[in-house]
């Protein structure tokens, strides 16, 4: 069992842009409207490294800049990245240049098809020092990288940004890997219970139950894009209510997540 604090919450979806704007949809004070996602220029990153990245990254980044404003420099924060597949679009890049005559790989592309990839310009934006995981646990993600990043927080006792994304998939891979939205949430754990939104309390089990949401575009929206499992948290933490939620991890595995407002 491991308990940690939440001290803030970003989030990049359509119609949930940006963790204020999102609290209204969940508390219900207005209805849930799929709107077309904005193009992305996370403030983090210069003129320049914009144009040498991917809009995967750029979803994974505006995240963090929700949480962390102008405040972008920390040389003491971790980082734990979690998504199913990584960059897609850039895959398909690559893959299409390969069809091509001299195949032509972008030597951008190559270095931005790592996993890593957004680990590594978001600590180069903020100046951290502090070491960064980057992991995929196809639908289970959402669950493996909170999980990991809380471990971390107890162990190192130390602050962790936590970071689900997953960006849509371009055809032909589409077929295959049916991401029709982008979604990136992050949170800020930590073992500090001042100023914090909830306590959760991690721990794991055979009962195999997923938690779901009540509104049906919503619920749509979380099975469709593993990142967005994290939705029933999420929702949880902007209503402020003490829950009991679910979410699935590995084969065999599920991830219980007991939520209790500070």
């Amino acid at each position: 069992m491991i308990e940690v604090f939440v001290k803030a919450v970003g989030l990049v979806a359509p119609g949930l842009l940006g963790w204020e704007n999102a609290k209204a949809v969940f508390q219900g004070a207005q209805g849930y409207q799929p709107d077309e996602m904005p193009l992305l220029k996370p403030p983090m990153l210069l003129p320049n490294e914009r144009r040498r990245t991917s809009n995967t990254i750029k979803l994974a980044l505006q995240a963090i800049h929700d949480i962390l404003g102008d405040n972008t420099t920390s040389n003491e924060l971790a980082f734990v990245f979690a998504s199913s597949e990584g960059d897609m679009e850039i895959v398909d890049h690559i893959c299409s240049a390969l069809n091509q005559v001299g195949r032509p790989v972008s030597p951008t592309h190559f270095h931005n098809s790592v996993h890593n990839a957004p680990a590594g310009y978001a600590s180069i934006s903020i100046g951290t020092h502090e070491p960064s995981t980057s992991l995929a646990a196809l639908q289970g993600s959402f669950a493996s990288g909170l999980l990991e990043a809380s471990v971390q927080v107890v162990i190192n006792k130390s602050q962790v940004l936590c970071v689900v994304y997953d960006n849509s998939v371009p055809f032909p891979l589409n077929e295959f890997i049916p991401i029709e939205k982008p979604f990136a949430a992050a949170m800020l754990l930590s073992l500090d219970a001042d100023n914090s939104l909830a306590q959760l309390t991690l721990d794991l089990t055979t009962r195999l139950f997923e938690s779901r949401m009540t509104d049906p575009q919503l619920e749509e929206f979380r099975m469709r894009n593993p990142a967005a499992r994290s939705l029933p948290l999420l929702q949880q933490l902007a209503t402020g209510k003490t829950a009991s939620l679910q979410f699935t991890y590995l084969p065999g595995l599920g991830l219980d997540v007991e939520v209790t407002p500070c």
